[in-house]
């Protein structure tokens, strides 16, 4: 027994006399290793690069001398630009482009993917992403023709009809000021049956794609449950965006259009005539409001649903909610859900 606690003591000691073996040359090193300023650049070195810029662009520039620095303090020596933030700014963006994706369902990698395709020309507008020599002649829309196996949605085909049925259309893609893709990109999510493959490379084929200049896309539906993170699976490039449910932070203003979340169940064309009249305000309708869908009790879009009870009073607004959305719906279910799904389905 005493001689299995020698062994005890030996062992535990022999450790101890390793670590602190290990931690002292540590130190020694740290103590030779010289403190270097200049592996830094100095501050009249940032001052010459200055008076070189301006003094080639500028000639009346005059450089000021910087303010001394009090000697008893040692200089702290700041990088000047954004050099080594280049990695992590993809795309040429600077930070304040950097999308603000907070999805705990998609990786990393992802998420960088989906930067990538939405922030590529986050800046661009009407007067840098579109060409307006193209439309000298007049206001003319081509849609372009559809390929050999398209399978083209009841929805889409509905806004090609009433684009090709309009006086805007034509068959000449040189007297085109605007192009409509004959690819349905209605519903990107990858769940859905309705969902078009390999829309990048069908795009990027197209002979006047010229990066989306001059092109208007269609979407209703983005990602998939339960991020949805507006991921179209293609890059957009300089084309404009006509999406339902779009995220202000992606949201190109003057540029893209924000258009309402229809049904296929939608008619193609108007039917009677309105009710309202002249001098006659507000219109001699029953109802002033009517909303009838699913309300997401988690992620993206659950804010907005779950505050539509507060308006809604039973009589001319009328916003009808289910919680029935999901397998899992009941793990979520609140207080509320059992009066929403009865006046539902009513």
């Amino acid at each position: 027994m005493q001689a299995k606690k020698r062994y005890l003591l030996v062992s535990v000691g022999a450790g101890l006399l390793f670590l602190i073996y290990l931690w002292g040359l540590q130190i020694g090193d740290f103590q030779q290793q010289p403190y270097q300023y200049n592996q830094f650049p100095q501050y009249p070195q940032y001052h010459q690069q200055e008076y070189q810029y301006y003094h080639q662009g500028q000639d009346v520039y005059q450089p000021q001398p910087l303010p001394q620095r009090s000697p008893s303090r040692p200089p702290r020596h700041w990088l000047g630009s954004t050099q080594l933030l280049e990695p992590y700014l993809e795309g040429g963006e600077q930070e304040e482009d950097s999308p603000q994706l907070h999805h705990q369902h998609t990786s990393p990698r992802e998420r960088r993917a989906i930067r990538d395709n939405i922030y590529k020309n986050k800046r661009c507008r009407m007067e840098t992403c579109f060409d307006f020599a193209r439309c000298q002649s007049g206001f003319r829309v081509y849609i372009y023709p559809p390929q050999r196996g398209d399978e083209i949605s009841e929805t889409y085909q509905k806004i090609l009809s009433s684009i090709e049925e309009s006086r805007f259309h034509t068959t000449d893609p040189s007297r085109a000021c605007l192009f409509i893709l004959a690819v349905d990109t209605l519903d990107r999510d990858q769940l859905s049956a309705q969902y078009v493959q390999n829309v990048r490379l069908r795009i990027q084929s197209l002979p006047t794609w010229n990066d989306g200049r001059n092109h208007l896309i269609f979407n209703l539906y983005s990602g998939t449950w339960p991020d949805y993170t507006e991921d179209l699976g293609f890059e957009v490039g300089q084309a404009m965006l006509a999406k339902a449910s779009a995220d202000v932070v992606n949201f190109r203003p003057n540029f893209d259009i924000s258009i309402p979340l229809f049904s296929k169940d939608h008619p193609l064309k108007g039917g009677g005539i309105g009710y309202l009249t002249l001098n006659n305000a507000p219109p001699s309708r029953k109802y002033l409001l009517v909303f009838k869908g699913k309300r997401y009790l988690t992620g993206i879009g659950s804010e907005t649903r779950n505050a539509l009870y507060h308006i809604h009073n039973g009589e001319d607004i009328i916003l009808l909610t289910t919680c029935k959305h999901g397998k899992d719906w009941e793990k979520h279910k609140d207080s509320r859900c059992n009066r929403d799904n009865e006046e539902y389905s009513k």
